[in-house]
């Protein structure tokens, strides 16, 4: 794997990034890395690996707390001239299609959502972090320190020859829809804190 593509581009609020594109194999596609401009090199570089919840991201879903951990991570990113790494693991890496028929599940049966992709054949979570990895290499960066609650995030990037230096939570936005999802994600190992 390779980087692609690079492009500078404006993002809103006036920040400046790079945006990557890298060859993939035709299983691992859609995977981005936005790269901010103003990183210094008093520490490592802050890094965020974030799935891709159309639902949540782009729909404004309150179901998951995807879209407002976005928004909160990307400003932090961009703040600090880190990484953002958006990964095309839609729905804990089963698929946009999946994942709503595992919200149809869930609302039917009373099941959280790791529950939920376990009735539709699906992992619990199947997102597999080796590509993000590769990502970081590719850029050129082993040292970082990563946004995240989701211990299993550490453990692969680990695990895949990543150095993490500090582990920084992310806040937890609960609402009225989502505190189900909120408590599963702090029943599977998520550090939690309030938004």
């Amino acid at each position: 794997m390779a980087i692609r593509t690079r492009i500078d581009i404006p993002l809103e609020g006036g920040v400046q990034a790079e945006l990557l594109t890298f060859n993939f194999n035709t299983r691992e596609r859609g995977h981005l890395a936005f790269v901010f401009n103003g990183w210094t090199k008093d520490a490592p570089r802050l890094v965020r690996m974030h799935s891709s919840c159309v639902t949540g991201d782009i729909f404004g879903s309150q179901l998951c707390d995807c879209g407002p951990q976005r928004i909160e991570t990307f400003k932090k990113c961009a703040e600090a001239g880190g990484i953002f790494l958006y990964l095309n693991q839609e729905g804990r890496g089963i698929g946009l299609e999946a994942k709503i028929e595992a919200y149809a599940v869930q609302q039917d049966l009373g099941l959280d959502t790791f529950e939920a992709n376990i009735v539709g054949g699906h992992p619990e979570d199947g997102r597999k972090y080796d590509i993000a990895a590769q990502m970081l290499r590719d850029i050129g960066v082993t040292d970082i320190r990563l946004l995240t609650n989701n211990p299993d995030k550490v453990a692969q990037l680990q695990a895949n020859g990543i150095t993490i230096t500090e582990v920084i939570p992310t806040a937890t936005y609960v609402n009225a829809h989502n505190s189900r999802y909120i408590g599963a994600k702090r029943e599977h190992g998520h550090t939690l804190m309030q938004g």
